[in-house]
């Protein structure tokens, strides 16, 4: 046994295939009287099978449990991996922006008068409405740009 053991576990060292080695002939050993014991082996001796017993009861009643051990599949994880390491911070708000303008629900009547809006408000400011903001009202005028660019793009794209 010392000699296979070595012979498929070469980069092993001396004491860890020994472990091996001893391993292996114990479960041996334990299988073979397991299987004695099952089977008899010809003797009437009495023998103490309560361990084997508890083994086999203890395997039927593994079998009846009902565990699902998985929590949740995300079929989007390695993508998710992806994304996570080459995005930026500025191209992670242009997707939250995106999303956003997808929300959006407003006639094409008030979307313009808010871009027009939106137009004074670049104007006083320097800077167009953010979808971001906390003030809500430029967050509105963005809300109605946002909008309108959508619409624009749907009718280029047909």
């Amino acid at each position: 046994m010392g000699k296979i053991v070595r012979d498929k576990y070469p980069e092993l060292d001396e004491a860890d295939q020994e472990a091996v080695r001893q391993h292996a002939i114990a479960a041996m050993n334990f299988t073979q009287q397991a299987k004695k014991t099952l089977l008899g082996d010809g003797t009437d001796a009495p023998s103490n099978t309560a361990f084997v017993d508890g083994v086999r009861q203890f395997a039927m009643s593994v079998k009846e449990l009902d565990i699902d051990l998985i929590d949740r599949i995300n079929p989007f994880s390695e993508a998710y991996a992806i994304l996570a390491k080459t995005m930026s911070e500025e191209s992670l708000k242009e997707v939250a922006a995106v999303i956003e303008a997808k929300k959006i629900k407003l006639s094409p009547e008030e979307a313009r008068d808010l871009a027009k809006r939106a137009v004074k408000f670049k104007q006083e400011r320097g800077r167009l409405p953010s979808l971001t903001s906390t003030d809500a009202w430029e967050k509105r005028m963005a809300e109605g740009v946002a909008f309108l660019t959508r619409m624009k793009q749907e009718a280029m794209n047909g």
